[in-house]
């Protein structure tokens, strides 16, 4: 039976999957940039990479049917399904304080570096490593010159993306928080997500 979770917005959450259990993350307004990891349950210092996935997959960009690599290079995660144009972003690492800082704002900011950290003590759990995420439904526009520009979604509302968990995992996600550039749209406003867990 599938069972349906809220990311709220500007904050995180995580849920434990089981070897073999399918997580659907859904861009629920169409506009909302959602930073994602997975942990090994076992060891929460093994966690889903970006590097270690690229160098495997040849890919900036994960497509269905990729494997998701851990730190020790190990299948955690297999993309069964991209019901969304496609576009996500591997190399962007999470908003924190220092990147609003750095953006001009001056006092707190959520941001998605907390989020994670708030998200998995709500399991009772500490985390061990900040991996990059791998931020579902952001669009990089990578230039011909090298250079990167960050762009408003492309997609829609109700897109999603699914992942079957190749271990037991411990998923984490954060509707990201940036309303400083127009990663989440050129209106500056957060919204909420869901995932779905079967």
């Amino acid at each position: 039976m599938t069972a349906r979770y809220t990311i709220p917005a500007r904050k995180g959450a995580a849920h434990a999957l089981k070897q073999g259990q399918v997580v659907r993350v859904i861009n629920t307004h169409g506009s909302q940039v959602v930073d994602f990891w997975a942990f090994n349950a076992a060891d929460l210092a093994e966690c889903m990479s970006m590097e270690h996935t690229r160098a495997a997959i040849l890919k900036l960009i994960p497509a269905q049917g990729d494997i998701m690599l851990t730190n020790r290079r190990r299948p955690i995660l297999t993309l069964i399904e991209d019901a969304s144009p496609g576009v996500h972003d591997t190399l962007i690492a999470s908003c924190d304080v220092y990147r609003y800082e750095q953006l001009g704002w001056q006092g707190f900011h959520d941001n998605c570096t907390d989020n994670l950290k708030h998200a998995l003590e709500s399991l009772g759990l500490e985390r061990k490593v900040h991996p990059c995420p791998f931020n579902l439904f952001m669009h990089m526009d990578l230039r011909d010159n090298g250079s990167i520009t960050f762009e408003p979604p492309v997609t829609r509302p109700g897109d999603s993306i699914s992942f079957r968990a190749n271990m037991d995992a411990i998923v984490a996600f954060s509707a990201c928080p940036q309303d400083l550039v127009p990663v989440n749209g050129t209106d500056g406003k957060i919204h909420d997500a869901h995932y779905e867990v079967d």
